[in-house]
């Protein structure tokens, strides 16, 4: 089959061109952010890219067009294919009826957590020898890859609770139909798609609807928003998680204030302990989450725990992009106030009294449109020293944040500014933490450039 996708380059829609790819068909795409790595990692998989998105280039003999949901009605490319009465469909449900329809579905949904999450999963059931595929929304370091097609029924899937398409506003997780459910937490987030908490709770509803009776339901106890999701009606065996010790379900007794040595505990009885890499006290939920699904498709608790002590973490979450002269430069994802306080929390523990510089970039679109604007410096607190990125087209001003924060915030206009001034300040044992959902303009390879050119 010739497949033509548009929107390719995003995490999901290129995940998805991979799995086409390996599946035999054949795949060309378009879309207008076209740079590495997805766009090299493509060409080298043999897809053809285009950028932009021009009518000649879908190919006037494709079987059948994917969507992505970045795509709207106006655009002439959508014009032009439902004039032509091309054969189109979404992402998710191309992955649906192609890859998931016959499988063991393993979701990971949740406002966080959903990448790393997932990729502790698809690595522990890696080392349990189950080759299990997988669509993640980021890079787990342990593959170096963001999807594969697998070699067993098990597949795990980031279920991500944004619309699907133009013509499809339901999340995408309720085309997966997965046996094994993990809900992680919820809050508001995707201001652009959801008037309120309320509605994504429905969705969210939506996705426990389809889920079987002999599945299983993995929720985070310590969420407040999840119970009332789960009191609209579930029909499949729910079974909690915590990261601190509880009599019922999942939970961890920490042995370090990091979270990187914990006992996992079911039902009060010790399974064994994780000792590893990754930081935070949201970690040790994340990999709780990930051994009980485990558990489910047969991965005794011990070889979970084995595996965990070996994952190498996820690209852009908590990554250390390089060290100079003392000087540690991590990048992450946060582009919310929760999991920016959690993250630097967990960096706070790690680190103790050494200075934390958070510089945040607020790219997403809910950050865009100024829905957390309020709680925004409190999530901050746990750094030394805040710098704020004012990009162009922000719809309101970072300065009433900077304000908030006291003496230990300062705004920036341009991202040459910012690297200037951390080169001249930053001294050993600095943790400098960037944090954006988008490229920030190259920012960590340039901080590591400019520190490493300091006399």
């Amino acid at each position: 089959m010739k497949i033509h996708i548009l929107g390719i380059c995003g995490t999901f829609m290129g995940g998805v061109a991979t799995l086409a790819r390996a599946e035999g068909h054949e795949v060309t795409g378009s879309d207008e952010n076209v740079y590495p790595p997805m766009s090299t990692l493509l060409e080298s998989q043999g897809v053809e890219i285009q950028q932009g998105f021009a009518i000649e280039d879908v190919p006037a003999d494709v079987d059948q067009v994917v969507v992505g949901n970045v795509m709207a009605r106006g655009r002439p490319v959508v014009e032009d294919m439902l004039n032509k009465r091309l054969s189109y469909t979404s992402g998710p449900q191309w992955l649906f009826e192609n890859v998931l329809k016959d499988r063991w579905v393993l979701a990971v949904a949740g406002t966080h957590g959903k990448t790393t999450t997932a990729s502790m999963l698809a690595w522990v059931l890696e080392y349990a020898g189950m080759s299990p595929g997988f669509l993640i929304g980021g890079v787990p370091e342990n593959f170096g890859v963001s999807a594969r097609l697998g070699d067993t029924p098990f597949f795990v899937v980031e279920a991500d609770e944004y619309d699907t398409a133009f013509f499809d506003k339901r999340s995408k997780f309720v085309h997966y139909h997965p046996r094994t459910v993990v809900l992680n937490n919820l809050e508001y987030d995707h201001a652009d798609i959801f008037p309120d908490l309320e509605a994504i709770k429905t969705q969210f509803h939506h996705l426990l609807r389809m889920v079987p009776g002999d599945g299983l339901v993995l929720t985070n106890g310590e969420d407040v928003n999840l119970p009332s999701v789960l009191e609209k009606g579930c029909w499949t065996p729910v079974q909690a998680f915590s990261s601190t010790p509880t009599a019922d379900g999942w939970s961890a007794r920490l042995q370090d204030e990091a979270g990187q040595v914990f006992d996992v505990l079911l039902d009060g009885e010790l399974q064994g302990t994780v000792s590893w890499s990754q930081m935070g006290q949201h970690n040790v939920s994340n990999a709780l989450a990930s051994i009980a699904a485990a558990r489910h498709v047969g991965v005794p608790p011990e070889h979970s725990i084995a595996a965990l002590a070996e994952f190498k973490g996820v690209k852009r979450r908590m990554q250390l992009r390089g060290e100079v002269q003392g000087v540690r430069v991590y990048d992450d994802f946060a582009h919310h106030p929760t999991a920016i306080a959690t993250t630097l929390q967990g960096l706070r523990r790690s680190v103790g009294s050494q200075r934390i510089v958070a510089i945040l970039e607020p790219r997403s679109n809910t950050m865009r449109l100024g829905v957390h604007k309020a709680k925004l410096a409190e999530s901050l607190a746990e750094a030394d020293e805040v710098l704020l990125y004012q990009p162009e087209g922000l719809g309101w001003d970072l300065h009433d944040v900077s304000e908030s924060l006291g003496g230990k915030a300062s705004t920036y206009s341009a991202v040459s500014d910012l690297v200037e001034y951390l080169a001249k300040t930053a001294a050993s044992g600095d943790q400098l933490l960037v944090m954006s959902n988008g490229g920030f303009g190259g920012i960590h390879d340039q901080l590591l450039q400019a520190l490493e050119a300091r006399v």
